[in-house]
């Protein structure tokens, strides 16, 4: 441990940051404002409901959502890894019976909290599957992750009863939502078509792609549809299986309509990191999540027709599984305190970076985390809640909420950037940085001191220059992550881990994870339209100053 001395001693110079407020460098897009889970069935139950809720009120524009098995046939009985709907069943003679009580219930949730649907379309409903037994799995963690893939994984037995229940579905959603409401959805096929969620081929996918397009356009023709949403593209694998679809949408002969090219309005592909544990501590590795994004951006990029389409990140977290708790995966401890929001705060800010040096339209990013019912309490699931208690990490996208208008420049004399992450995410001293923003009257500065070791360093001292403020007095509200602010996982544990919390301790633990001000808010007076804040940051802490005026 002979590299711990020079790394301390690093950190006790204060770091210092610069803003510049008068510097645009973009629009700061709400890509954050995009999440998504494997259970459906989740949606609509009582912690379902509320932490939708909250995610709604954190954004100023709509939240999107994406949840698998929209499709698929059952009771709509929830169970990890499982949902289902029941929407397509065929009566004695095979004709179809459609039946939208469950889709229309999880859409609903998310409308009336003015959400929308990213609508996926899969998986294969009982009747249709060309390999339909057996179909329901009873994966738990601990099983063999593969046990999942089950008789909704294949291709339909009859792509033209495939494509009516999709022709059925848009026509049905535009006859209840209203046409202006669907439009601004965005429909996709299937998830993961190049492993295991997808037992055809890849021309298979591509044939099914042709009859959902043109089925979904022809409900609708103003309607946005979009895929491959294959794993991520570093993976030669994958990245082969994500450039045959674009070779197909752009230059194919269309199984439909036999013309050249298909209908895609969007594109998207996943990305993940990938920590272990190191001498019985978490390693996080952010270069392997990013690197993922950037191939992704740089096939997209390839496409001389395609590389100003949005590219919405499907799924974009620490690592690959939501629904597999530390208790069975210690690696995983990650997820219950700060290291999930630092990590996030710090990998957001580079997928802005990665875009713009792409010269790609990154839409959204999919935090593939939500909600498990009925769960121990902070078992170690990747979730923004447990038991209707927030986490430290929802807190960051509380914090990015609040940013606005344009991206402004902080200048990046810093341990790291982001092709310094990308390359060897952040092994050597802290990432200690910022990203901010400024709207027609606020400005908001996110700082994190980061790093992929999640073992006890001393706070940094962080010292930030804000110029291009406006004169007279500015409004500064200071908010904080770490362990002693919007942290519920800290507060649980000084009550002793608590199984059952009662009901006071509940109170207790639910104004915990809110987003809490370090200090009072204060009226500050900007010397020459520049601003001195001085702080100390804990490791894996989350600053957010916002200015208003």
């Amino acid at each position: 441990m002979s590299m711990a001395t020079p790394v301390f001693a690093q950190e006790q110079n204060p770091v210092t940051i610069q803003v510049d407020l008068s510097k645009t460098k973009a629009p700061m897009k709400p890509i954050w404002a995009w999440f998504g889970y494997d259970e459906p069935n989740y949606t609509y139950m009582k912690d379902g409901k509320k932490l939708l809720s909250e995610i709604s009120q954190l954004s100023k524009v709509p939240v999107y959502v994406r949840v698998h098995s929209l499709l698929v046939t059952g009771d709509g009985t929830a169970a990890l890894k499982w949902g289902s709907t029941n929407a397509y069943t065929e009566d004695a003679n095979g004709n179809p019976i459609y039946d939208w009580t469950i889709v229309d219930k999880i859409f609903d949730t998310f409308i009336e909290r003015g959400m929308k649907p990213i609508a996926q379309i899969g998986f294969m409903p009982e009747a249709l599957s060309s390999h339909p037994t057996p179909y329901r799995h009873y994966w738990k963690p601990g099983d063999n992750y593969n046990d999942i893939y089950t008789g909704w994984a294949y291709p339909p037995k009859d792509y033209n009863k495939w494509a009516e229940l999709v022709y059925q579905w848009v026509k049905h959603s535009v006859a209840k939502y209203g046409q202006k409401e669907v439009e601004s959805w965005y429909w996709e096929l299937w998830n993961e078509p190049n492993i295991g969620y997808w037992k055809g081929t890849t021309e298979e996918y591509i044939k099914l792609y042709d009859y959902t397009a043109d089925a979904v356009k022809r409900a609708l023709p103003t309607a946005k549809i979009g895929g491959p949403e294959v794993t991520g593209p570093d993976w030669d694998k994958s990245a082969t299986f994500l450039r045959t679809f674009l070779d197909h949408v752009t230059k194919g002969k269309n199984y439909v309509t036999g013309k050249t090219g298909s209908p895609i309005d969007f594109i998207t592909y996943h990305a993940k990191g990938a920590p272990k544990l190191v001498n019985g501590h978490v390693q996080m590795n952010m270069g392997t999540q990013l690197r993922d994004i950037d191939k992704g951006f740089e096939i997209v990029a390839s496409y001389p027709t395609l590389k100003k389409l949005p590219i919405i990140i499907g799924e974009s977290d620490p690592e690959g599984c939501a629904a597999c708790s530390e208790d069975l995966h210690p690696q995983n401890a990650y997820r219950n305190g700060t290291m999930y929001s630092s990590y996030t705060a710090a990998s957001f800010a580079r997928k802005y970076e990665l875009a713009e040096a792409r010269g790609v339209n990154l839409l959204g990013a999919v935090s593939w985390s939500f909600e498990f019912e009925d769960q121990a309490w902070f078992r170690g699931f990747r979730d923004l809640a447990t038991n209707g208690v927030d986490k430290p990490v929802l807190n960051v996208f509380r914090m990015f909420g609040m940013m606005e208008g344009n991206r402004v420049e902080v200048t990046q004399n810093l341990a790291y950037d982001f092709k310094k992450v990308r390359a060897q995410s952040v092994r050597e001293a802290a990432d200690i940085n910022a990203i901010a923003s400024k709207g027609t009257n606020s400005a908001g500065v996110m700082v994190w001191n980061y790093h992929d070791d999640n073992v006890p360093a001393p706070d940094a001292s962080v010292e930030i220059s804000v110029k291009g403020l406006p004169a007279g007095k500015v409004a500064l509200l200071h908010y904080r992550i770490d362990n002693e602010n919007s942290n519920a996982y800290e507060v649980w544990k000084t009550m002793g881990s608590p199984k059952q919390p009662t009901a006071e301790q509940i109170v207790i633990l639910e104004k915990a994870g809110q987003l809490q001000l370090l200090t009072s808010p204060e009226w500050i007076t900007p010397k020459n339209g520049e601003a001195q804040i001085k702080m100390k940051l804990p490791r894996q802490g989350v600053s957010f100053l916002h200015f208003k005026w």
